[in-house]
């Protein structure tokens, strides 16, 4: 039966990319890509020769439909994206709507992407986190932020090297400049680094240099930060006790 399959590629390392994906890749009859040329550039790498049509996020609602009829006329459909597992910050969900209203068989292949490394990398809480991809550039951006003021899990954004210094001081006015968190970037690159520290600590460094490659910042909920300052008035309190 033919179906939609959700491959995830490498956000930086190539051989981070799994023999199913792979295998998957070789076999499907239409390779759709959020831009054909840095795909093309992975299929050179492991050799794969498949169709490819673009798909992204200025065509998807011209294509999504045209797309789940190629599904259902029999031929087995591939949705990459640039890196990372597509629907994930970007396209995607459209296209595993469209067909999942069709009724046609929609498979997701588990792989990579770079918020999970981010969060764990992080060493703040990793068992309940919230995930905001990209705040809005400008409007409802504030009123976003505002929203989590009181977010008690750990939270995941993904940001511009050209906007992480801006985006840092927005955060550490919102959430305070002694908030936890850290900055990743260029995950399973080279390159690859995490700074950890406050808010206002971040926004100093980054400040100081310059950013470059993807960007994951990862935020301490505000459950953390009332504990810190309840350990902090306890030991206070019992410097008061010992004087």
């Amino acid at each position: 039966m033919p179906k939609l399959y959700i491959v995830p590629t490498p956000v930086g390392n190539l051989d981070d990319i799994t023999l199913r994906a792979l295998k998957v890749l070789k076999s499907v009859d239409l390779l759709l890509a959020e831009d054909t040329r840095t795909t093309g550039i992975l299929l050179k790498h492991f050799d794969i020769s498949v169709p490819l049509l673009s798909h992204h996020k200025f065509n998807e609602h011209q294509t999504a439909e045209r797309i789940a009829e190629k599904i259902e006329a029999g031929k087995d459909v591939a949705l990459v994206s640039d890196a990372g597992t597509p629907g994930i910050s970007d396209p995607g969900f459209l296209l595993v709507r469209t067909c999942v209203e069709h009724g046609i068989d929609v498979e997701c292949l588990p792989g990579a992407t770079a918020c999970i490394p981010a969060i764990v990398d992080s060493g703040l809480p990793c068992d309940r986190f919230v995930f905001e991809g990209f705040l809005p550039q400008k409007k409802g951006r504030n009123s976003r932020l505002e929203a989590l003021v009181d977010e008690t899990r750990t939270m995941v954004f993904y940001e511009s090297p050209f906007r992480l210094v801006k985006t840092l001081q927005q955060f550490a006015n919102t959430f305070g400049p002694e908030r936890e968190a850290s900055v990743s970037r260029e995950i399973s690159k080279k390159f690859e680094e995490t700074q950890r520290g406050t808010l206002a600590e971040l926004a100093s460094h980054f400040t100081e240099t310059p950013p470059k490659g993807e960007i994951v910042i990862v935020v301490a909920g505000k459950e953390k930060e009332n504990r810190k300052g309840k350990h902090q008035q306890q030991k206070e309190h019992n410097a008061d006790d010992n004087q």
